[in-house]
């Protein structure tokens, strides 16, 4: 890994984002290249409290888990990129589009996201990202997604 590129381990990312459980759906953020591409980790455990309804006695992660996992991780993105740690920024969907679901995605799985910044910048509140989620290599999820990233006071 390149000297250029940064990490976020679950410490910085709650410092970043305001999710927390059950709904902070990224473990860490292995490699961060600004605010132009980031892998990020989920760890898939049958804990999680969307598995007793979906489905049960055949738990599989729900596609719009997959694409908030994504949405996250390029939260942590750009927060680490402009150094939003404890900022209170609030991160809204504004859209997902060409959204496609390639494998089910259970518990054991590792959840490997790997996100690019479309269309976005410092002190912008619009960015658009394009992400592609894997388990061992294989597609899971792929989406583009558009988000406001809004600092509150």
């Amino acid at each position: 890994m390149s000297d250029d590129l940064k990490r976020a381990d679950i410490q910085l990312i709650q410092r970043i984002l305001p999710h927390r459980y059950p709904f902070l759906l990224v473990d860490r953020l292995e490699e961060i290249d600004g605010y132009s591409s980031a892998v990020g980790i989920k760890n898939v455990t049958m804990n999680e409290p969307h598995f007793q309804g979906h489905f049960p006695g055949t738990p599989i992660m729900p596609g719009v888990t997959i694409v908030e996992a994504m949405a996250q991780t390029a939260g942590v993105m750009v927060g680490t990129a402009l150094d939003l740690a404890d900022k209170n920024m609030l991160i809204y969907f504004m859209g997902i589009d060409g959204c496609k679901f390639r494998r089910k995605v259970v518990p054991g799985d590792q959840l490997r996201m790997r996100l690019e910044t479309v269309r976005g910048k410092p002190g912008g509140k619009v960015w658009k990202f394009k992400g592609q989620a894997t388990v061992e290599g294989e597609m899971a999820a792929e989406a583009e997604f558009t988000a406001m990233m809004d600092l509150t006071s």
